[in-house]
């Protein structure tokens, strides 16, 4: 199991978090080390001003009443004031590091080189050695173990939130900018793999998605320009060798005298004539009828009613089925060519029915003839295919093998299904899955 995206969008934005998430740690960092200098430097630069007014008042203090002095002094400055001939040495050394040595460098270079630090953790208390005259005294500074200017800056971190999580936002819109183009066109394609002609995309953004959108706008018309020249020319040859064979099929019917022959000749001229009607039926485009809400039980029985007033052994179980859009001449001839395909290549009863499963509405077409190989299945789908020896029409014609390319293609005009599935106890379901919300 892996966690990393596996879409452009979700990398897009997980790349743009982990880039904001590094650049406010290494601020947030940078901040604090930066604030820990500037309050040593200012905790430096004030107390220098301080000690150097208390070693001017030193030096003038009487000392007689010194005690007394440095008590003042040290209410007036909020210091401790030590002599160093009471104590000599107070608290402990100063800690290591960059800020503290970089403190006693400029109180040296300002004091004098015995200016030196000493730390009192009990007492809270950061003590610095001066000279005012001939006494030494240590001044004691208070400095809570956590006083309020070094405290976590909530106003800081609170603000940087904010801005998290503004970028965030702007971080997911960009991600949901570049990788809509892409969505749009993965949408189109699969448009294109189910028959469909998709809308033009957009020819605008980054210049490689326009580039490619305006490279796919140009196929898509390729292709409907093909696709109507073929449709064209199926029609018209189709239409034009109808007239021809309906003058054929009149002159044998009058003129041959063999009635075995003439039925042979009038039987070739109208699998010819059903032939020609395939072919018009593939060049139509079903495309450009809009669906509206139909009872798909009442198409299905018109079709069964039809075989069998032809005496044809065709059964109907209609399942409770609700309206769907269809269009109603599409699904009519799918219908037929499923019911024309069982009577063709398998045997009868040819059963038909219709069901509800979920969300989807199943067709089903069964026979009971041989069967059709599960490799061939999906070949059978393609135009112009013809099955194998085996599987050989009743009546001995060779057939378009456009059938059941038309079915598929009518199911995948109403966004569904078609397959060929064995039937148990021999035989073959045509099976076709209609979404609801088709």
């Amino acid at each position: 199991m892996t966690y990393w995206p596996r879409s452009l969008f979700g990398r897009l934005a997980l790349l743009l978090v982990i880039v904001v998430a590094l650049a406010a740690l290494t601020t947030a960092v940078v901040f604090n080390r930066d604030r820990a200098a500037l309050i040593a430097k200012q905790f430096g630069e004030t107390k220098i001003v301080q000690l150097k007014a208390l070693r001017a008042a030193l030096e003038g203090a009487d000392e007689p009443r010194q005690r007394e002095t440095l008590s003042r002094l040290g209410r007036e400055y909020g210091v401790r004031i030590i002599s160093e001939i009471d104590r000599p040495l107070v608290g402990g050394p100063s800690p290591p590091g960059p800020a503290m040595r970089d403190l006693e460098k400029r109180l040296q270079d300002a004091l004098g080189s015995e200016a030196t630090i000493r730390i009192a953790p009990r007492q809270g208390l950061l003590f610095v050695h001066i000279k005012a005259g001939d006494a030494g005294y240590w001044i004691g500074f208070p400095v809570p173990p956590r006083p309020p200017d070094d405290a976590i800056p909530w106003r800081a971190v609170a603000w940087a939130l904010i801005v998290i999580a503004f970028l965030m936002i702007a971080a997911y819109a960009f991600a949901r900018y570049l990788a809509r183009p892409l969505t749009e066109l993965r949408a189109a394609v699969e448009r294109v793999g189910r028959g469909e002609t998709p809308a033009p995309l957009p020819e605008s953004g980054p210049s490689e998605i326009a580039a490619v959108n305006h490279r796919f706008n140009a196929m898509i018309g390729n292709l409907r320009q093909i696709e109507r020249d073929r449709a064209v020319l199926l029609a018209g040859v189709s239409h034009d060798l109808r007239t021809p064979l309906a003058r054929l099929r009149l002159g044998v019917e009058m003129s041959a005298r063999d009635e075995a022959t003439r039925d042979g000749m009038v039987a070739d001229i109208e699998e010819m004539d059903r032939v020609i009607g395939q072919f018009l039926d593939f060049a139509r485009d079903d495309s450009q009828t809009a669906p509206e809400q139909k009872d798909l039980n009442a198409i299905v029985g018109a079709c069964v009613d039809r075989y069998a007033k032809a005496g044809r052994d065709v059964r109907f179980s209609a399942g409770e089925l609700m309206p769907l859009p269809l269009r109603a001449t599409a699904m009519s001839r799918l219908t037929s060519n499923l019911i024309d395909n069982a009577l063709a290549y398998g045997a009868p009863p040819v059963e038909v029915s219709t069901v509800r499963r979920g969300s989807d509405v199943v067709l089903d077409v069964a026979d009971r003839g041989v069967g059709i190989p599960a490799g061939e299945t999906e070949r059978l789908k393609q135009p112009f295919t013809r099955a194998s020896a085996a599987r050989a029409r009743s009546d001995g014609a060779a057939g378009a093998g456009l059938g059941l390319a038309i079915v598929d293609r009518i199911a995948r005009l109403h966004s569904g299904r078609f397959d060929l599935l064995q039937r148990d106890g021999g035989g073959t379901v045509a099976r076709v899955t209609l979404p609801v919300g088709a």
